[in-house]
């Protein structure tokens, strides 16, 4: 599974390019992606902590365990006689190098996710700034066009005035040239 570059551009080079803009906020915390580092021995140590949780491993682990006790109290074989301290040697053994793995996980797992949650709350915030933004933009165009209808309303108001007071001039000039006309 491979994970999207945090680094690229904002804006994509093409029209199917992805877009990872939305990831900027996770830059600062890309130190923390890897559990146990970047070597050989930290993946594999990642993968051997996390296999140690799902069902492969506690089934194989039961079977393995049903085999042995079977092969050891049927007489098979008398390499672990019971009371299996071979099996319980093997087990402590395991838990002696899971239960740091897992608990290295664990912390690490939880340092991840406190760093996630504070680029997610970075997030929130600059979306939050941008919906203000946008809300005090709104509000400054509403106004600007409050005004523009406010002075549409003069204007048109002032045209008719102008225009009444032209049919009225032009009535007077027109009784003047024309002295007979009952129009007026």
């Amino acid at each position: 599974m491979t994970t999207p570059s945090l680094t690229s551009d904002p804006v994509p080079t093409s029209p199917g390019a992805p877009n990872h803009y939305h990831l900027r906020f996770h830059r600062p915390h890309l130190h923390l992606a890897p559990v146990f580092g970047d070597d050989w021995f930290a993946l594999k140590a990642e993968a051997f902590a996390r296999f140690f949780g799902t069902p492969v491993f506690l089934v194989g682990q039961t079977v393995l365990v049903a085999i042995w006790i079977g092969l050891n109290v049927f007489g098979f074989s008398t390499f672990d006689l019971y009371p299996f301290i071979l099996l319980n040697l093997a087990f402590s053994l395991q838990a002696a190098y899971a239960a740091p793995l897992i608990l290295l996980a664990q912390t690490r797992q939880a340092d991840r996710d406190k760093a996630h949650a504070e680029a997610d709350a970075l997030h929130r915030e600059a979306l939050a700034m941008a919906s203000e933004q946008r809300q005090a933009l709104a509000a400054q165009q509403t106004a600007q066009l409050m005004d523009l209808l406010q002075q549409n309303t003069q204007l048109t108001e002032l045209t008719k005035q102008l225009s009444q007071r032209i049919e009225a001039l032009t009535l007077e000039v027109h009784g003047k040239i024309v002295p007979g006309d009952t129009k007026s």
